[in-house]
């Protein structure tokens, strides 16, 4: 049971940081963008909002924790919005081609993310912003020890963790019972017909894809200042789960409520190799541990072969996902 717990209280943050980096790509693609620049835009979230707290911490008489997350949060989403902006500009009004430009933001994101983190590691392997951690991770009070084991696998938890779950309902109510979102799943499916009934498809191209940006660095704050307890490193682990968060929005047939439950079965799936032997009480070879690690993303392509086989309308992505509006060729 103890076993089963921590293969739970492991999988609830890890799915939490793949959850942020998905829901924003949802709504990426709902406007018919594919931005495949996801683990660049983490990158550039998760540094900013480190580097931000950092220097708070490092140059503030008292700083106060309020103040380190609101500053942490506010540079997080601008850096990545700035990243979702420029796949715009190239892919909407320089019509280039989207997947080629989400593969060079993802190659942008990180090595602008490497190369402006050298100079605050100052030569070490890793350097740490405590008080963003103390901040990020603090857990809610008194619940655990009312509820027991439900309180401690529930409650234990940042405030990341619920805010992503409020964000994916709230996600999945804009886009199913607001005009708002009906004019933007209008766009992804036919941005001609929109356009002729009065919608402004380049401005809900636009202000999807960098909202989207924003809410996926959410994402790669969340994994360097809570998951990561405040540690920022030059690893390439944020990469690793931006790939997930793509395949996860595949996974979950572009519905943000499924991201919830879905970001968390990737995130047991993700540590099924470290649990499962001491939860079966078997010894597992490493080069079986390697294939266990392969799980989530067949996981993925079962769906997708699934979803390709059943051809339900609601499973299937936006009809225009990828392709480049031409006004001139409606």
């Amino acid at each position: 049971m103890s076993n089963l717990i921590a293969w739970i209280l492991r999988a609830i943050p890890f799915g939490t940081i793949i959850m942020f980096g998905s829901m924003g790509e949802i709504i990426t693609e709902k406007s018919g963008n594919l931005n495949l620049g996801v683990p660049g835009i983490m990158y550039l979230g998760g540094f900013a909002g480190f580097a931000s707290s950092y220097f708070y911490e490092r140059n503030a008489a008292d700083p106060k924790d309020w103040i380190c997350i609101l500053i942490a949060l506010t540079c997080a989403v601008l850096a990545s919005m700035a990243g979702g902006l420029i796949f715009s500009f190239l892919t909407i009004s320089l019509r280039a081609n989207q997947n080629v430009t989400g593969l060079a933001l993802t190659t942008f994101g990180m090595g602008v993310a490497n190369f402006f983190g050298v100079f605050i590691l100052n030569g070490a392997s890793y350097t740490a912003a405590p008080l963003a951690y103390k901040s990020f991770s603090r857990k809610m009070p008194v619940l655990p020890g009312k509820f027991g084991v439900v309180g401690q696998t529930v409650f234990s938890y940042g405030f990341l963790v619920y805010t992503a779950i409020v964000a994916a309902i709230i996600l999945h109510f804009i886009l199913n019972k607001t005009r708002v979102g009906l004019n933007l799943r209008a766009v992804g499916e036919n941005p001609a017909t929109a356009d002729a009934a009065g919608i402004n498809v380049t401005r809900y191209k636009y202000l999807a894809t960098c909202l989207g940006a924003g809410i996926s660095g959410i994402g790669g704050l969340y994994y360097v200042l809570d998951y990561n307890q405040g540690i920022w490193a030059t690893t390439g682990q944020i990469e690793a789960l931006g790939w997930l968060a793509v395949a996860l929005v595949i996974f979950t047939t572009w519905k943000p409520l499924n991201a919830i439950w879905g970001a968390y079965l990737f995130g047991m799936l993700y540590w099924l190799y470290q649990f499962l032997p001491s939860i079966m009480g078997i010894h597992v070879a490493s080069y079986i541990t390697d294939l266990i690690q392969m799980v989530p993303y067949v996981v993925t392509i079962f769906v997708l072969l699934m979803v390709s086989f059943r051809k339900k309308k609601e499973d299937q992505p936006p009809a225009s996902l990828g392709r480049s509006y031409f006004r001139e060729e409606r």
